[in-house]
C-alpha cells in the first residue's frame, strides 16, 4: 500500500494541493483548543493548516514520501508538524489522548476502519472533536477522485455505527464540488461529520 502512495507522492508538486479541505475549514473554529491527530495525512495540506492556527498536530501516514513532502510545507509555513510513518491497519490510537482526531478522505478496508474509528472514539479527551469528510459509493458514478473499490466507500449509517459514543452536531451525506489537488476534481458524493465526545 506504501508503494503506491510513495510513487503517487513523488510526483511533481502535491497531489491533493496544499490548501486544505474545504470542511475542515468550515468546522476549524468549532474545535477545542489542543493536540490533533491526523489520520492519513498525505502530504499535510490538513495539518499545516491547523498547525498553523495554533493546533499541536501529529500527522500520521504510510508513506515516508508523503510526510517528507509535509514537513516540508510545514517548514515552508513555519510551523511544527510531527511526524509517524505507519499503516494504519497497524496503528493504535492511545486512549484519552487527543482533542481532535481529523479523518479526510482516509479511505480503509471495513475491518481497519471499524477498529480505527473505535480507537478513535476512545482516543478523544472529554469534550474532544472528531472530524471526517470521505467518500460514498454514489462516488463511482461521479468518478472524479476517490478509490475505485467499493469497500472503501462509506455511508453516514455505517460511520455513526462505527462512532458510536460520540454526539454528532454534523452528520450528513451530500454532494459539493471538491477542488483539492489535481486528484480530487469536480462534483463529489460525500459524508461529513463533526462530532464530540
Amino acid at each position: 500500500m506504501s508503494i503506491r502512495w510513495d510513487q503517487r507522492y513523488s510526483e511533481p508538486g502535491y497531489a491533493y494541493g496544499t490548501k486544505p479541505n474545504a470542511f475542515l475549514v468550515e468546522v476549524a473554529a468549532r474545535l477545542p483548543r489542543g493536540r490533533v491527530l491526523s489520520l492519513a495525512e498525505g502530504e499535510g495540506r490538513n495539518g499545516v493548516f491547523l498547525a498553523e492556527r495554533g493546533f499541536d498536530v501529529t500527522a500520521v501516514d504510510s508513506s515516508a514520501v508523503g510526510l517528507a513532502k509535509a514537513r516540508a510545507l510545514a517548514a515552508k509555513r513555519g510551523v511544527h508538524l510531527a511526524t509517524v510513518q505507519a499503516d494504519l491497519a497497524g496503528y493504535t490510537i492511545a486512549p484519552h489522548s487527543w482533542e481532535v482526531v481529523v479523518s479526510i478522505f482516509c479511505h480503509l478496508p471495513p475491518p481497519v476502519r471499524a477498529r480505527l474509528y473505535r480507537e478513535a472514539v476512545a482516543g478523544l479527551t472529554p469534550g474532544g472533536a472528531l472530524v471526517l469528510e470521505a467518500y460514498t459509493l454514489r462516488q463511482l458514478e461521479l468518478g472524479t477522485g476517490g478509490p475505485k473499490e467499493p469497500a472503501l466507500l462509506v455511508n453516514l449509517a455505517a460511520l455513526k455505527a462505527e462512532l458510536a459514543g460520540l454526539r454528532f452536531e454534523i452528520a450528513h451525506e451530500t454532494e459539493r464540488e471538491v477542488h483539492e489537488g489535481r486528484l480530487h476534481t469536480g462534483r463529489g458524493a460525500v459524508v461529513q461529520v463533526l462530532a464530540f465526545c
